[in-house]
């Protein structure tokens, strides 16, 4: 009966830990797609966006979109100079967890999108 109740709960942690470094649920490639641009946004060059490269004006472009994350830079959990790294940069890897961490969820998305200035310019 112990060994039981041992590999139900080593079960349970493997799931919960497996859900919690986004194994379960992938996102495909292209999750965090532009949306559909309005015909007056405003068009951000590589030049512009690289002079919002600090910690106290921070943008960074996401899947061909600029984002002002400024305000995002104190309260992210990830240490400063991990997040800081990328302002001023196109950060799409990042957002979606290549290399380091696991993908943004639903939550972030949502709190980037508000934060959007216009599109990068190619």
């Amino acid at each position: 009966m112990a060994l039981r109740r041992f590999v139900f709960w080593a079960f349970v942690a493997f799931v919960a830990t497996a859900a919690a470094i986004g194994v379960l649920g992938r996102r495909s490639p292209d999750a965090m797609s532009v949306p559909a641009a309005d015909p007056a946004e405003r068009e951000i060059s590589p030049a512009e966006l690289a002079r919002h490269a600090s910690a106290s004006d921070c943008w960074l472009a996401v899947a061909g979109a600029v984002y002002d994350v400024t305000a995002c830079v104190a309260a992210h959990p990830a240490p400063r100079r991990a997040f800081t790294a990328w302002c001023g940069k196109e950060a799409t890897g990042a957002f979606e967890g290549a290399g380091v961490g696991s993908p943004h969820g639903a939550a972030s998305r949502a709190r980037l999108t508000r934060r959007r200035l216009g599109k990068l310019a190619l």
